[in-house]
């Protein structure tokens, strides 16, 4: 199966030399899962066009250091891509900002949450269990990086996933073809540690970067979300 992974977020300039880019990090945790896939990359954040929805089999939107409130020349665009291909039932996997365009633009409505970073190993509870995530248990633990959150779930979603601290944390939309969670299941503890780090220039409190540093040292289950999601598109 082909996936194109939509990509609008980069790895930071500063961490380049240690870690992978956006793409290879989506590539490793699905093919993690022993199933098969091969992968295209659309650079959307350096100006490549869009691809052609009827050419192909499933998208990922990546995460990105802009919010759906900014106004980058492709993100209307992307709205748009969002929309036609949840019109036509196209596999769409969003994580991170692309959970917050995902619901932005089926009529949710997302926001830099007052509630401020949630950073680190974040545990979410399963509200509701989607078949592909049937060897899940009740509770999963990812990595998170994010401020801004969906705020009001489309009336097209459900919610899957939450937390007291991201209450719509995943949803699961109504065309049966399109999901997207909040948290990082890419992102593996080195990448989460050195992400914090890169926050601890006083965007953030001492406590705040401890804490994370700190939950980063219990077991993720990133691997189970990435068979999940694996079986997800492969259904």
């Amino acid at each position: 199966m082909k996936l194109t992974i939509i990509q609008v977020g980069q790895t930071p300039e500063p961490m380049l030399d240690r870690f992978e880019k956006f793409p290879p990090l989506f590539q490793d945790l699905l093919l993690s899962s022993g199933e098969e896939f091969y992968f295209e990359i659309a650079n959307i954040l350096d100006g490549e066009d869009f691809p052609n929805i009827s050419h192909l089999e499933g998208v990922i939107i990546t995460g990105s250091a802009f919010g759906v409130y900014d106004a980058p020349d492709w993100i209307d665009p992307l709205r748009d891509f969002i929309r036609q291909s949840y019109q036509v039932k196209l596999p769409m996997l969003g994580i991170c900002f692309g959970h917050q365009i995902m619901a932005d633009a089926l009529g949710g409505k997302v926001e830099k949450s007052e509630k401020g970073w949630g950073l680190g190993r974040q545990v979410y509870q399963i509200k509701q269990k989607p078949i592909f995530m049937n060897r899940i248990g009740d509770e999963i633990a990812i990595v998170a990086s994010h401020q801004d959150q969906v705020i009001i779930a489309p009336s097209e979603a459900e919610v899957f996933m939450s937390s007291n601290f991201t209450p719509n944390a995943g949803l699961i939309y109504k065309n049966g073809a399109a999901i997207s969670m909040q948290p990082h299941p890419e992102f593996a503890v080195d990448y989460a540690k050195a992400l914090v780090d890169r926050l601890d220039d006083g965007r953030l409190s001492e406590k705040q970067a401890k804490d994370a540093h700190i939950s980063l040292q219990l077991p993720l289950d990133r691997i189970e979300i990435g068979a999940s999601l694996a079986k997800f598109f492969k259904r």
